[in-house]
């Protein structure tokens, strides 16, 4: 379930703000200019299914972001606790950084949890299907996909090379639960 804590920076034991509704965490995550939204495939999603039946399924609201948005590129990737290099991209990730352009991700299937680091607070949004998270460029954060990660994602980037991280070198991501 989706799912919205807000800690103050200084002190993971201060929780702020705790929901899982839906409309209280696009609100909230707006006051920052993070958008959150939930999307519906327009046809069901089977594990089986290629990345192309994917991006098919979600066209309509993938054109939608890329018409308002300007994203040029987007594709499909995911992660399944059995992955040989799970633990590393798990590190990596979980580094906080920023990027220069925006962060786009639409959960198929699994989740994961998006910390972001904003105002003096710490913004942990537990997605899941359904979910869409962008996080705008140079805002803070880091991700965690948990010990057995187990999802897929649609990306969209205004870059056709992608995103690259740029990392803070803050030890704050260390300081706060993880996921999983």
């Amino acid at each position: 379930m989706s799912a919205l804590t807000i800690y103050a920076d200084d002190n993971p034991q201060q929780v702020l703000l705790e929901t899982a509704a839906g409309d209280e965490i696009a609100a909230a995550l707006a006051e920052i200019g993070v958008r959150f939204e939930r999307w519906k495939a327009e046809c069901e999603i089977t594990p089986q299914m290629s990345p192309d039946e994917i991006l098919a399924a979600y066209a309509g609201e993938i054109e939608r972001l890329k018409r308002d948005e300007g994203y040029v590129t987007v594709d499909v990737i995911g992660m399944l606790p059995d992955h040989p290099q799970k633990d590393e991209f798990r590190q990596k990730f979980l580094a906080e950084h920023t990027h220069s352009e925006d962060e786009v991700r639409f959960f198929v299937e699994g989740e994961g949890l998006f910390c972001l680091h904003q105002d003096g607070k710490v913004f942990q949004v537990r997605c899941c299907r359904d979910d869409l998270i962008s996080v705008p460029a140079n805002i803070t954060h880091w991700f965690d996909m948990g010990p057995a990660p187990r999802f897929t994602a649609i990306r969209l980037f205004n870059n056709p090379e992608g995103w690259v991280a740029n990392f803070t070198g803050s030890d704050i991501a260390e300081r706060f639960p993880k996921f999983g």
